[in-house]
Parts: structure tokens; C-alpha cells; sequence
């Protein structure tokens, strides 16, 4: 997954633009003729309902996206409008609130090859849909449904300054969120070195890849940065965080923020250590540049927690992200695992 091109969407005039953005993506991508035109359809539904429901306007989150070699592109819809009261009598085909002919979120849904909704009446509404170039052998799999990223420049930056990996190595899972300081192009400098270490490094502890990056990082301007190691049979995560990378474990009722320590990777690190937490079953991990507010609950939205990670991160962009910053959320539903036979059958799987 590719940093994600923003689409305000505010009037009628801006739908033609989010077409030509489509364009622009599903080309790179390899997109065949009819592929990108479902694409397009998807967009300009997508906006024109942000038009006629959100007074306000909303956004329109895109990016590339990839799994096996298989191209896709990922499309997130977010508005701050009066919601949706009844979500699966709106997608029926032929139910409409605005005068329309009712199709659109039916249309949305039988296009993509993933598709989910979250809305909460006076809210707003978030929309996810994915559509690959054709389907990935392991469609199913965890790097598919388990995971998603929204990563954002600063507005006016054509590149963000953070940073995101994930591996998937059964029975661990390693996830890593870096914030290159400030913003623009030498912060993205140093969060590059930060996920070509996390890439490389043969030592996979969190401590041992944190050190790694600190040494890596001396050349540039510094980060912050977190790495989780998440033992999906034991149900723990090792986390060693240095800066200001939010971390959190969230489950129903519950939620448990990870510590960081103060400190620059690349500079002063005062303290590089790892800390233990346990995984309940069903939780989610939530990892964050300070380009997103920390004050948030997934408690606050019924029903969110049971979503697409992508929706969750496309909510947390939405409600929480600050207009001076670059911006990231990460979001991993780790499986749920028996034992590591289990384990080493899901690893074969994927590999096959």
C-alpha cells in the first residue's frame, strides 16, 4: 500500500477531478479499460453522495494497493454528515433519502471486490471499498482483510514524511509506524531509512530493529518510531516505541495504551526497551503518528470495532487528524491462532 491521495470533496465541480484522479491511479496500476471504469463508477457515486448528504463536503481517501503481485486500488469515503439511519435498508437497490434513483450504495457493493459501511446517525458515514486487477490467490488472508493503512501528506506536501511496514510471519505479526521529524521531503528521508531497516535487519525482537534504526538514522533528521511484535498464539505484543507514535489495544469495553518512550531515534534515545502486553481475543491494534489527536475511544462508534481495519483508520483520520501534519493510522486485527502448528499451516498456505 502507497501513500494515499486526498480528495476534498465539496461540490459538484470536484467530481470530475476525483474521475481524472481515478484515471491516474488505475493507469499506474495496469488497470484494464473496464476495471478502471468500475473504479471510476465507484468514485463518483461515492462523491456524488458526499455532495448531496454532507453540508459540509467530505473526503475521498485513494491509494494502490497490493498483495501477491496483484495490483488493487483502495477507495475510503468519509463525511461528517447526518449518517445513516438503517445501513442495510440503504444499500437495498431502489431505497433512496435524496431523490435519487437509489442505486449508488448498491451499485458500490456488487462492484467491490471488498466493500464495508459504518455510520452513525448525526456522526457521519465512512465507506470502504476495494477492487483488485484480478482476485489474489490468498484472498482471503490476514495482509488482506486484517490490516489497512491511511498514511497522508501534509496538505500541500506532495510526500508524507511518515512512514508504515507490516510483515506477517506466523505465529508473529510485526508492525511498524515511523514520523520522520516535521514534514516534506527529509523527513520522509528518515522514515525511508526507518522501514529499510525494518525490511532488512535480520534480528526481529523490537528492541534489536529499534537499535538498528537509531544507528541507520544518525545521517538524518531523526523519528519517531514504534514496533509491535505480535505473538498471535500466546496472544501478547512485545512493543518498544521512541517518541510520539500512539499505540493502543482496543476490545470491547477496553482499551490499553502502549508505552513509547521520550527520545529521537537518530539522535537521543534515552531509553530503547521492549514491555509485554496481552492480546484479548477480538481486540484490534491501533498504532498512530501525533498527526492524529490521541484522545479518541473506538467505544464512541457502536459497531466500529467490528469492522474493515481500513474503516477504522479512515474514521480515526476523519475525526482526529490535524490540518498541520503529516498523518497515519494503523490498524491490525491480528487472527486468532491455536497453536503454532496452526501456525505453520497458515504460513504454508500463503506461500503456496
Amino acid at each position: 500500500m502507497k501513500d494515499a491521495v486526498v480528495l476534498r470533496v465539496q461540490d459538484a465541480s470536484q467530481v470530475a477531478e476525483a474521475r481524472r484522479e481515478v484515471r491516474r491511479v488505475t493507469d499506474a496500476a495496469g488497470f484494464s479499460e473496464a476495471i478502471a471504469g468500475k473504479v471510476a463508477i465507484i468514485v463518483t457515486e461515492l462523491a456524488t453522495n458526499i455532495i448531496k448528504h454532507a453540508t459540509h463536503g467530505g473526503e475521498i481517501i485513494m491509494k494502490a494497493i497490493e498483495i501477491e503481485g496483484v495490483a488493487g486500488v483502495e477507495v475510503i469515503s468519509l463525511d461528517k454528515g447526518p449518517g445513516i439511519a438503517n445501513v442495510a435498508e440503504a444499500i437495498r437497490d431502489g431505497f433512496s433519502t435524496a431523490g435519487g434513483s437509489g442505486t449508488g450504495l448498491g451499485a458500490i457493493s456488487r462492484m467491490s471486490d471488498v466493500f464495508d459501511i459504518h455510520s452513525v446517525p448525526g456522526r457521519g458515514t465512512a465507506i470502504l471499498s476495494r477492487v483488485w486487477i484480478k482476485r489474489p490467490k490468498n484472498f482471503d488472508s490476514w495482509l488482506n482483510q486484517g490490516v489497512d493503512v491511511v498514511c497522508v501528506p501534509k496538505p500541500g506536501e506532495d510526500v508524507a514524511g511518515d512512514g508504515w511496514c507490516v510483515r506477517d510471519a506466523p505465529p508473529h505479526i510485526e508492525l511498524m509506524v515511523v514520523d520522520g521529524l516535521g514534514h516534506g521531503p527529509f523527513a520522509a528521508e528518515a522514515a525511508i531509512a526507518a522501514m529499510e531497516v525494518f525490511r532488512t535487519t535480520k534480528e526481529r525482537l523490537p528492541v534489536e530493529l529499534m537499535q538498528a534504526a537509531h544507528l541507520a538514522l544518525r545521517s538524518t533528521r531523526g523519528a519517531a518510531m514504534a514496533i509491535a511484535r505480535i505473538d498471535c498464539v500466546r496472544r501478547e505484543i512485545v512493543f518498544c516505541g521512541v517518541g510520539n507514535i500512539a499505540a493502543a489495544i482496543a476490545a470491547p469495553g477496553m482499551m490499553h495504551r502502549m508505552m513509547s518512550y521520550d527520545g529521537v531515534v537518530g539522535d537521543e534515545a534515552y531509553k530503547i526497551a521492549g514491555r509485554t502486553y496481552s492480546l484479548p481475543h477480538g481486540a484490534v491494534v491501533v498504532m498512530h503518528s501525533d498527526g492524529i489527536g490521541s484522545h479518541w475511544s473506538l467505544d464512541d462508534y457502536p459497531g466500529l470495532l467490528m469492522k474493515h481495519p481500513g474503516e477504522i483508520a479512515g474514521v480515526l483520520y476523519r475525526d482526529y487528524a490535524k490540518p498541520t501534519d503529516d498523518a497515519t493510522v494503523m490498524v491490525a486485527r491480528p487472527p486468532a491462532l491455536q497453536s503454532y502448528q496452526e501456525a505453520g499451516e497458515r504460513k504454508s498456505a500463503w506461500l503456496s
